[in-house]
């Protein structure tokens, strides 16, 4: 099997041996859960494996998701690395079928949980999926990892993207990185709060989700899912997308798997954070 990953390079990356590097993916893996085949489990951890922390939106929230996040495990526990794993509970989505989980699965040899991961409560009656948090320890330094999943884009996800606002002040002393779908493309005003406090999207005019076919071999339909990041505390070292359905003999094959690519981030500590 054959993984493609496009890296898109910037101005502002810094390659600076010595210092702690973290590689994060954030992927929306659909409805993952009990529908989820062990073949379709092993390629999602072929894909995952050279990654420090795997975040997962759309984990099924009834019975299956976290079972389906424990098999993954399973199998990257067998690719020669040691990981663990948080699962969130049930979002508080106004029906069952707007409830999802949440997961973050990391390497236990290159960071440490702090603490336990927690659901945003703040904004739980204003947020469908409410954010979900998980702090980690690298290299004596630590950051927050707020994964996160927005309602479609016809049910207008800005009304909840607009409490991100808040977020950097209800937790000033924390390096918090956004990840996720947000089912809106970072250039929409929205985000202009959370820039004007030093946030900048990882990916610029990169589209993210599957068309339901390909044109002209152009797969990819909307600019979704994204990081956003705050330079002041971490430097920008590389940022791109795994094309994944490449690994499949065509896209609807593809889009059983997932409708959406996973995105790469990956990060030093800045000096002084």
């Amino acid at each position: 099997m054959r993984i493609i990953v496009t890296f898109l390079l910037s101005f502002c990356a810094v390659y600076s041996f010595g210092q702690t590097q973290v590689k994060i993916i954030s992927w929306n893996l659909k409805d993952f859960g009990a529908s989820k085949s062990a073949s379709q489990v092993n390629f999602i951890a072929e894909t995952v494996k050279t990654y420090d922390i795997l975040a997962i939106q759309e984990v099924v929230a009834g019975f299956g998701g976290s079972q389906a996040v424990a098999r993954l495990v399973d199998v990257l526990n067998r690719t020669g690395s040691s990981y663990d794993y948080s699962i969130s509970d049930p979002t508080s989505g106004s029906s069952k079928h707007k409830s999802e989980k949440y997961a973050f699965i990391w390497k236990t040899a290159k960071m440490k949980l702090i603490g336990k991961c927690w659901l945003e409560k703040r904004f739980g009656q204003v947020i469908e999926r409410e954010p979900y948090y998980g702090k980690f320890l690298v290299g004596g330094k630590t950051f927050t990892l707020v994964n996160f999943h927005a309602i479609t884009k016809k049910a207008q996800p800005e009304t909840e993207v607009k409490y991100f606002k808040f977020l950097p002040a209800q937790y000033p002393d924390d390096n918090l990185i956004f990840c996720g779908d947000f089912n809106l493309p970072q250039s929409h005003s929205v985000f202009n709060p959370l820039r004007k406090r030093g946030y900048r999207p990882a990916l610029v005019g990169q589209k993210t989700s599957l068309k339901q076919k390909c044109v002209n071999g152009d797969c990819l339909a909307s600019e979704f899912d994204n990081f956003f990041y705050n330079p002041a505390r971490v430097t920008l070292v590389n940022r791109g997308l795994i094309h994944f359905y490449r690994g499949f003999g065509d896209l609807k094959t593809a889009r059983k798997l997932t409708d959406h690519v996973p995105i790469v981030f990956v990060f030093s500590f800045a000096s002084g954070a």
